[in-house]
């Protein structure tokens, strides 16, 4: 009789009350949230709300902490997986160079790959100095509003024209969405070899980030500083960043197979193009 009164007040099949729960932890995935804020969040009655948490529990999908909730070890798991091929081998070597970066810095560091026309945070190791980030490990954000973004796009032409086929989404009234101007802002990385965002994805947040190569030319990965627009100069890291993002790409061709680095016809002569125009 219970579930015929829960399916009159909500219609949404079981499994689009746990994918909603879900998605309200938010920011608070690793923290934890109480039952009624998740359902508030998941617009769902708090007996709901406590019985689908009780399956997504047993499932190791969310954990309990004290008398909330977090997110669970499984699901960490399983968004490990949606990697693309070559992307968790290519962070395990390159773990090492993240770390000399922080070394160098003592800011918050993060190393990223393309994923389609979004950036996936594969590494981050926080500074002393943190400052509110949407980039989290796992995590993804389109590659136009962010330093490591722009870094790979400009060594990635074929995701360029991807990306520059749908409206840029603007996150802040500093988002580039004009794809002239991120055509010409991209040509200035690949000149200087260097990315920088200000406020692009997040009010009041800076980021410099320098591109990983491959053998041949592509960016296969990227290596970013970031901190508060008020207080880091981004300026100053930019030689810090160029040297080991090239001591990295110096390692690749002996760790990586040579088929992640191969680029489809298409790109190759679009990227053959854009480093001579």
């Amino acid at each position: 009789m219970t579930t015929i009164v829960d399916r009159n007040r909500d219609g949404r099949a079981a499994v689009d009350k746990a994918v909603s729960l879900l998605a309200s932890f938010g920011r608070d995935s690793a923290t934890g949230v109480g039952v009624s804020e998740l359902a508030r969040r998941a617009e769902l009655s708090k007996s709901t709300a406590h019985r689908v948490l009780a399956m997504l529990e047993r499932n190791g999908v969310v954990e309990r902490t004290g008398t909330d909730y977090r997110l669970g070890s499984r699901l960490h798991d399983l968004g490990g997986s949606g990697y693309a091929p070559g992307q968790e081998r290519l962070r395990d070597h390159l773990i090492p160079f993240v770390a000399e970066l922080y070394g160098a810095t003592r800011e918050t560091v993060h190393l990223a790959a393309l994923h389609g026309t979004d950036v996936v945070y594969l590494a981050k190791l926080y500074g002393h100095r943190q400052m509110p980030s949407p980039a989290r490990i796992g995590g993804r954000l389109p590659a136009h509003c962010t330093a490591v973004g722009k870094a790979l796009l400009a060594y990635r032409p074929d995701s360029v024209q991807q990306a520059m086929s749908v409206p840029l989404q603007r996150f802040t009234e500093q988002t580039i969405v004009d794809p002239g101007r991120l055509a010409a802002e991209l040509e200035t990385v690949r000149r200087e070899g260097i990315a920088f965002e200000d406020g692009e994805a997040r009010d009041g947040l800076c980021c410099v980030a320098a591109p990983i190569l491959g053998p041949n030319g592509i960016a296969v990965a990227a290596l970013s500083v970031s901190g508060a627009t008020s207080r880091l100069d981004t300026r100053r890291h930019s030689a810090a960043l160029r040297r080991i993002a090239g001591a990295a790409a110096r390692t690749l061709p002996r760790a990586v197979p040579a088929d992640h680095f191969r680029p489809s016809p298409a790109s190759a002569r679009s990227h053959e193009h854009a480093l001579t125009r």
